[in-house]
C-alpha cells in the first residue's frame, strides 16, 4: 500500500475517544493546576490557580480552566498568577515554554524568574544604557550580539516594571 493511500485510510478513522471530546470555551470558574518551574527551583508545584498571564512568543495571553492544549514559547516578559482570593503574583521571566495540557493542568518551564517587585527600576535604566552602548560600540561581534539580547531583556522588563 502506498503511503498516501495508508495516510488518506487512516485519516479517515477517527479514534472513538476524539469524537467525544468537545471544545467549548475556557472559564474562570475551574481551576487550574499550575506548575512554574526553573533548572534549580520550583515556584508552583501543581498549585491550584485561577488565571496565568503569559508573555508568550506570539503576544500576551492569559490561560483558564479548559484552554486549548498548546505549547508556547515565551519571550522575556512577566507570568501574572491569579489566585482563588483574586491575589496577584508577578514573576518576571527571561525566556521558556508554556505547556497548556488536557485536564486544567499547565507547566511553565522557565531559564530564570524572579519576582517582578525584587527590581529596582534605576538599576534596570542604568543597566539597559550600558548593554546599548555595548552593542552600538567597536566590540567583537559576539560582544555586541550579546549585549543586544541583554538590552532586549532589559528593555522587557523596563517596560513590565512600568506597567506595574
Amino acid at each position: 500500500m502506498s503511503a498516501l493511500r495508508l495516510l488518506s485510510s487512516t485519516s479517515r478513522r477517527v479514534p472513538s475517544a476524539f469524537l467525544q471530546q468537545k471544545r467549548g470555551y475556557a472559564e474562570a470558574a475551574g481551576k487550574l493546576n499550575l506548575s512554574l518551574v526553573l533548572p534549580h527551583q520550583a515556584i508552583f508545584t501543581s498549585a491550584d490557580v485561577v488565571q496565568v498571564n503569559i508573555s508568550a512568543a506570539t503576544g500576551d495571553m492569559g490561560i483558564l480552566a479548559n484552554h486549548v492544549p498548546s505549547i508556547e514559547p515565551l519571550r522575556p516578559g512577566v507570568v501574572e498568577v491569579i489566585d482563588s482570593n483574586n491575589t496577584s503574583k508577578k514573576w518576571f521571566v527571561s525566556s521558556g515554554f508554556a505547556n497548556v495540557h488536557p485536564g486544567n493542568k499547565l507547566t511553565i518551564n522557565v531559564v530564570e524568574a524572579a519576582p517582578l517587585d525584587s527590581f529596582s527600576p534605576e538599576a534596570v535604566r542604568t543597566n539597559l544604557q550600558e548593554a546599548l552602548k555595548v552593542a552600538a560600540g567597536n566590540g567583537s561581534e559576539e560582544d555586541k550580539m550579546e549585549a543586544r539580547i541583554e538590552a532586549d531583556v532589559y528593555e522587557a522588563l523596563q517596560h513590565a516594571l512600568g506597567s506595574k
